[in-house]
């Protein structure tokens, strides 16, 4: 029996004490017993009352549980595969942190490379030589080539004259560059001093390439300043247009990897123009000793021919040799040899074998 039955039976029995009380207090004992009875009915529609209201409260509450104890098992499942599911997540985001941990890592090993010049040159010519290796023959091209002047320059692209062998050398400004990236917005006198800086960098590689990697007769008129960063190229065409043009004058062009990417492929397109070249020359050679096959076996031909005319001739002779032999023998089977012919004498003496018809005769 739960507190709200209680509560019930409570004020059901308070309300019949009442009632008895105040009936006794006003009639007579005959009226009384009358009350009590009637109390006694009351209290009893009073309790099965009460006991229908008790099964109706159990009813709902074991319906309540039931619908409870579902909803409950329905949110443990679903807070079980969400606990799984976050489990899993946590996983990958450890995972994840690991990663970025040995990217962190590989970032400062990367940026303590490119602190240290004789590291970030290697940078620059190890780029350079996977981009050279990626798009010309091994033939076309020679990694750290001595030079008559006796330097060695990064990459030599061997091209026939002209143009002649193209020098490529890498250099990566990246001190002056970071430098002037590093420049708080506003600051117009510490802007300026880091342009310079980077523009005195740059001045001073395009003139190393020019004085070292042009030589009369040996290269080719212009040399190549290979910059592996696109980032350093894109500054520096976009806000150093002047010393762009200073490069042209100087006959040096500066490239990036991309613009790297597309050079090869024109030097590799000229190369193949060369071979083209060399294998017509090639062809013309052959054409011409086909054309000397041809005319010696016209001339074979005309001899085959001037054979089978002659030929042709001794078939006709033997013809007419046959056709005479063949008249000569009918003349001979028409010959009558008894002895009333009527040949002349002198016909028949100049037949062939008349003697030996005398004798037979």
């Amino acid at each position: 029996m739960d507190l709200l039955t209680i509560i019930l039976l409570a004020i059901v029995v308070l309300l019949g004490v009442a009632l008895a009380v105040i009936l006794l207090r006003q009639g007579s004992s005959r009226d009384a017993d009358q009350m009590r009875q009637q109390l006694s009915l009351a209290l009893s529609q009073q309790a099965e009352t009460v006991q229908r209201v008790e099964r109706s409260l159990r009813e709902q509450e074991q319906a309540l549980s039931k619908v409870v104890h579902e909803r409950l098992d329905r949110t443990e499942k679903a807070t079980g595969q969400i606990v799984t599911d976050l489990r899993e997540r946590l996983v990958r985001i450890d995972e994840a942190q690991k990663k970025i941990g040995e990217l962190s890592t590989q970032v400062v090993s990367l940026q303590e490379v490119l602190s240290n010049k004789q590291a970030r040159g290697a940078f620059g010519e190890v780029q350079l030589n996977d981009l050279v290796q990626s798009a010309l023959p091994p033939q076309a091209y020679e990694f750290q080539c001595t030079l008559s002047s006796g330097v060695r320059v990064d990459c030599l692209l061997k091209l026939p004259n002209p143009p002649g062998s193209i020098a490529i050398d890498a250099k990566f400004p990246l001190e002056s560059y970071s430098a002037l990236r590093a420049v708080p917005a506003g600051d117009a006198p510490a802007l300026l001093v880091a342009q310079r800086a980077f523009q005195q960098a740059i001045r001073k590689h395009i003139g190393d390439i020019r004085d070292k990697y042009i030589l009369p007769g040996e290269t080719a008129e212009s040399a190549l300043m290979f910059l592996p960063s696109e980032a350093v190229y894109a500054e520096l065409h976009a806000n150093f247009t002047g010393l762009v043009e200073e490069s042209y004058r100087a006959r040096v062009w500066i490239v990036s990897p991309t613009t790297m990417m597309a050079t090869l492929n024109t030097v590799r397109a000229v190369l193949k123009d060369v071979r083209m070249r060399e294998q017509a020359g090639e062809i013309q050679k052959t054409v011409g000793l086909l054309l000397e096959d041809v005319k010696r076996l016209d001339d074979r031909v005309d001899r085959l021919k001037t054979h089978f005319a002659q030929t042709e001739k001794d078939l006709r002779d033997i013809d007419t040799s046959a056709d005479r032999i063949t008249k000569r023998g009918q003349r001979i089977l028409d010959v009558d040899l008894g002895e009333e012919s009527e040949l002349p004498k002198a016909q028949t003496e100049s037949l062939p074998f008349t003697e030996t018809a005398k004798g037979r005769k």
